[in-house]
């Protein structure tokens, strides 16, 4: 056997042995998906917390980071193993974060030794939950047009403004956040900073979306006091670290058009409902040409992602490559509920009742709407993929 064989029959065992049955079950939805952080309710699912804990005492909620800050230590072939392991039991990830999908690859590239001890195993332990403070009510696509304001005083920034739609910021411990600190320049006069949401001055308002779940908030500043030891890189060098951590994001977001484990359980749910015919096929002939091609994209998306991913850990993933990710599993996923809405007819459109899960699936087709707008529009990114991977010109 090779070195990897025996990791993959070791791997094999200890998930075996360690993954709660729950925990190789579908996701039902946000809520039933671990955050972790120091807000996190175990009490309607402790396996969460048991699950986490196990794979955080091995590394695995990020294998491929360093052993030194919480990682696995695993090269690139070990980490796809696991993947591989963990998909052939329908293992859940064990903790979802903006600190390991965002935050950790900022961190590891721009933080100082000290941050990244400070910061790094508390976020593969799940200790803390993150937000993010991008995106301001004057500055969404124009992003480099951020108000938010830090005035140097001494040690420490006083910091104040407002942004929005600050996903998950009423349950999020700590935030990575973009503040003016040259108010010369645009680009050129952000910094990168991290602080405590339980600071003084720190406020939220969640925002009400038309699907009736509110994820987004307004989050509000007033003279709220960060220690410079907590800015990353340099000041008014913010710029760099954002543009790094929105490839990262976007490539998180790609994730969307993905099958969780056990494939498409939404999609395969809403087709036990639809009537067959007398060979056994979906008895809608449109329909099942549209699941089928469906089926054809996702996997195609599937094996372009497991290559993105090998190409990214070998160093050799082009810059506008998470784009092109964003764009399309964004797209993979609006039609993915889509399907959902058309195979469940008038039953999909139930808003309340107990039968519906209080209207789980409209609610979740309409929630998919904003996939096209989150970390960077569609029209965006189809902007970068016409000028830096197709290389056409400028209009």
């Amino acid at each position: 056997m090779t070195d990897l064989d025996t990791f993959r029959a070791e791997t094999r065992a200890w998930l075996e042995e360690n993954v709660p049955a729950s925990m190789r079950e579908p996701v039902r939805s946000d809520s039933d998906a671990n955050w972790g952080g120091r807000k996190a309710d175990y009490s309607k699912n402790p396996d969460q917390k048991l699950y986490m804990d196990r794979m955080a005492s091995r590394g695995w909620t990020v294998p491929d980071w360093p052993k030194a800050y919480g990682g696995g230590g695993l090269s690139p072939a070990e980490s796809k193993v696991l993947r591989e392991e963990m998909g052939r039991i329908t293992a859940r990830n064990p903790l979802n974060s903006f600190g390991i999908s965002m935050l950790g690859p900022a961190l590891l590239k721009y933080g100082t030794e000290e941050q990244k001890l400070e910061h790094l195993p508390r976020i593969a332990r799940g200790e803390i939950r993150w937000c993010q403070g991008y995106s301001e009510p004057n500055a969404g696509s124009d992003l480099a047009g951020l108000q938010t304001s830090a005035e140097d005083a001494g040690d420490h920034y006083i910091v104040n403004g407002q942004k929005v739609w600050t996903s998950y910021a009423d349950k999020a411990d700590w935030i990575f956040c973009l503040v003016r600190t040259d108010k010369t320049r645009k680009q050129g006069g952000i910094s990168f900073v991290l602080f405590d949401m339980d600071s003084p001055g720190v406020s939220t308002k969640p925002i009400l979306l038309i699907s009736g779940y509110s994820p987004f908030c307004e989050t509000f500043f007033d003279n709220v006091k960060v220690p410079k030891a907590n800015l990353i890189y340099e000041e008014n060098k913010g710029w760099d670290v954002a543009k790094y951590l929105l490839g990262h994001e976007r490539e998180m977001i790609s994730g969307m058009g993905l099958a969780g484990p056990g494939g498409n359980p939404l999609i395969d749910g809403a087709v036990a409902t639809i009537g067959l015919d007398e060979s056994g096929r979906l008895a809608d002939p449109i329909l099942r040409a549209e699941l089928a091609l469906f089926e054809v994209r996702a996997k195609a998306f599937g094996a372009m992602s497991e290559r993105f991913i090998d190409e990214l850990k070998a160093g050799q993933a082009h810059p506008a490559q998470p784009s092109m990710m964003k764009y399309y599993g964004t797209e993979l996923n609006k039609a993915r509920n889509e399907l959902v809405m058309a195979a469940g007819g008038s039953d999909a459109l139930e808003w309340e009742s107990e039968r519906s899960g209080g209207g789980g699936k409209a609610r979740a087709w309409l929630r998919t709407k904003a996939n096209s707008i989150e970390g960077g529009t569609s029209e965006v990114q189809l902007n970068i993929i016409a000028k830096r991977i197709l290389d056409l010109p400028s209009a």
